[in-house]
């Protein structure tokens, strides 16, 4: 993972106190440090006698060649500081890579002090012995204050977890926070025979592979050993080469993350160490096996940068409503979030939305349920809906409306409406949990057809909502008539926004307010019928809901409505519905000026009356549900982090929600009287249902009775 971020230990430099490195070796062509140099005070070269040094190095920072050794690190730069007693290591062999040299504790010191000069990131120390001496402590000590990482082997002298390594210790009380000890395993991730275990140590102790790790070098090339016609290269083992794959590490935060300091980057890989052994930290494996790419995930809450708005990674960024249909499918959106570490990542936010699942119109038509009864006379008229049990009408409503079992089994009446003319020229209606629309349309008197499927214009938000309360005043002024409007609802989410609700199951709504002003008369055969509503919308934006992290505190939308119909005739009619909307955030801390939303319905109907019957009528209605059609989303974003004053750079994106689909729907309709009750049949055809542009055609067919009791 930290590979492909691009963290590679570029411009970070790894300081290894050893026995020198081979600087012929094309492992480390262009990247050994200037500053490389003998520490003991002799005349030495830098290029050693034993091999332990470089195969150190190999491990920490071996060169991205495609040969050999791949170094965690592989674009560091490799401060060598060969500290080994001139005389004590002698000449060694490939096949031998044990460590058999003597370290002079104030040659180690002396090293250590280079790489703070020089400016390491880290210090390597695959070295062992007794307890460090004043003067080293006082290098560890140094070291740890100017912000570098002290990696030390843990030693391979096989100490149980009661036993105490003096060298360990040592610099661990000298270095604190900012030391951390390696110990090793296998390839399976067993803990090694020969490694110190982490002990006393278990909370600055973190293991990683050290047995059978590839390969050594021979004059800068690789070894490869011929054995009785087969060609082998050889393995070595051991803390020492455990130890260097942290420093790696090290190297590679430090470039990917400058904020951090050295007690941070410590803290970092052994918080993420990935748990083995026994549950947590141990005395074995310590804090774990080290887990580089776990150590470059976020840790601890995120927030937007430069925000103390949290946004948590795995919530949902955007959930699209009906009006936005496959908007949500191309969204490009990307930000940066901070972790506890102030650590900035790059967070795609289009990867992190989901559509509004399409409108399932037939299921909505078929389930009306219950009983209906309407009765009443130009004066007054009351129509109510009841219902008996938890099913009763429709499938599934105690869910639509998220009673429990006690509240369902009291919901006997589950609508209701009445409307009253108080005065010759004045009408009142009130209604529960129906719309506005509907009782505008009773008062006005409109004569609608019998349309279950395609809806009108007029009455569509494009989004799932229901209405708690609604009522309406119409008053008679010459030749016009003027409706005012109110309506109390809510706004149903159409997915979960994060993991709780995804486990419960239960689906959220926000509370939605409308009002609206009609005016209607007759004109030249006309009937004309004019209005605005004003929706105001909490927490959502056309049903559709953003992470609270953006602070949206909802939408207004103004709709202009219009509708012209024309009896033709005793028998036909026909007419026109146009919607458009103009929607608008509220508050959002991070949304930018120009935001807005258009959005655009129509319908057109033509309906017989009197087929069979005086009573029935036959419609046939073309229709477009409301769809967004223009204006974007402006958010200002952060799109880059400045590490050296930790502040973010925001950047203006556009989140356009306009679909690439287009819904139009086409129904022939027809509802009659029988003796019993009523009938409606309908036949319809949906191309790109949901405003989805690649979902098949929707063809259909249904049949609704209603009986008298």
């Amino acid at each position: 993972m930290a590979w492909l971020d691009g963290s590679t230990g570029a411009d970070e430099i790894i300081a290894i106190v050893d026995t020198g490195i081979d600087i012929d070796s094309p492992e480390f062509e262009g990247r050994i440090h200037p500053d490389s140099q003998d520490v003991t005070g002799s005349a030495r070269p830098v290029d050693p006698e034993d091999d332990h040094g470089t195969n150190v190095a190999l491990v920490a920072a071996g060169g991205r060649d495609d040969i050999g050794v791949l170094g965690i690190a592989f674009d560091a730069q490799v401060l060598a500081l060969r500290a080994d007693r001139p005389g004590s290591c002698g000449e060694d062999t490939p096949q031998d890579s044990t460590l058999g040299c003597v370290f002079a504790d104030s040659d180690i010191a002396r090293g250590i002090d280079v790489a703070v000069a020089a400016g390491a990131a880290v210090v390597n120390l695959s070295l062992g012995g007794s307890a460090a001496s004043p003067e080293l402590q006082d290098a560890v000590r140094r070291a740890a204050d100017a912000g570098l990482v002290i990696v030390a082997a843990a030693g391979n002298d096989g100490l149980g977890p009661n036993e105490t390594d003096e060298f360990t210790r040592t610099l661990l009380e000298a270095g604190g926070d900012s030391v951390i000890v390696v110990g090793s395993v296998d390839d399976n991730g067993d803990i090694s025979s020969f490694t110190n275990v982490a002990g006393r140590f278990a909370n600055s102790y973190i293991s990683a592979r050290g047995e059978r790790i590839c390969c050594v070098y021979d004059d800068g090339e690789l070894f490869v050993e011929n054995i009785d016609g087969q060609d082998f290269v050889t393995l070595f083992s051991g803390t020492s080469f455990a130890a260097p794959q942290v420093a790696g590490a090290v190297a590679l935060l430090a470039q990917a993350f400058p904020n951090l300091t050295g007690e941070e980057i410590v803290e970092l890989l052994l918080t993420t160490a990935r748990d083995v052994g026994e549950i947590g930290t141990d005395n074995i494996f310590g804090t774990g096996l080290l887990d580089i790419a776990a150590a470059f995930e976020p840790q601890g809450a995120t927030t937007v940068a430069g925000t103390g708005n949290v946004l948590a990674l795995a919530d949902n960024f955007a959930m699209g409503s009906a009006a936005m249909g496959d908007a949500l499918s191309t969204a490009s959106l990307t930000t940066i979030v901070t972790d506890r570490f102030d650590r900035a990542f790059t967070l795609d936010l289009g990867q992190n939305t989901s559509n509004a699942p399409q409108v399932r119109r037939l299921r909505g038509a078929v389930e009306q349920g219950g009983h209906t009864r309407v009765a009443g006379n130009d004066l007054l008229s009351v129509a109510v809906t009841v219902g008996e049990g938890q099913r009763a009408a429709g499938l599934g409503w105690v869910e639509s409306l998220q009673l429990n079992s006690g509240e369902a089994f009291g919901a006997r009446v589950l609508a209701g409406r009445v409307a009253a003319r108080i005065a010759p020229d004045m009408q009142v209606g009130l209604a529960i949990a129906q719309s506005a629309s509907g009782l505008v349309a009773q008062l006005q008197g409109s004569r609608r057809g019998a349309f279950q499927i395609a809806p009108e214009a007029g009455n569509d938000s494009g989004f799932l909502g229901s209405s708690e309360i609604a009522v309406a005043t119409r008053r008679e002024i010459g030749d016009w008539g003027f409706t005012v409007s109110a309506e109390r609802g809510r706004a149903w989410l159409t997915d979960f926004r994060n993991a709780d609700d995804a486990r419960t199951g239960r689906r959220d709504h926000r509370p939605t307010t409308r009002v609206g002003l009609a005016a209607d008369r007759q004109w030249a055969g006309f009937d004309i019928n004019a209005g605005a509503t004003l929706l105001l919308e909490q927490d959502t934006l056309l049903g559709a809901h953003f992470n609270p992290a953006l602070g949206l505190q909802g939408a207004q939308s103004m709709f202009l409505d219009g509708r012209l119909s024309r009896s033709i005739g005793r028998y036909w009619q026909v007419g026109a519905t146009y919607r458009a909307g103009f929607t608008r955030p509220l508050g959002g801390s991070l949304i930018g000026a120009g935001s807005q939303i258009n959005t655009q319905g129509w319908s057109l109907d033509l309906t017989r009356y009197g087929v069979f019957s005086q009573s029935d009528s036959l419609g046939l209605r073309l229709s477009q549900p409301l769809r967004v059609n223009g204006g974007a989303l402006q958010f200002e974003l952060p799109v880059d982090y400045d590490y050296a004053t930790e502040s973010a750079i925001a950047g203006r994106q556009s989140l356009s929600l306009t679909p690439s689909g287009r819904e139009v729907i086409g129904e022939l309709g027809w509802r009659g009287s029988l003796p019993f009750g009523t009938v409606s049949t309908s036949v319809y055809y949906r191309n790109q249902p949901g405003h989805f542009r690649d979902a098949s055609s929707d063809v259909g067919a249904l049949i609704s009775l209603s009986s008298y009791f």
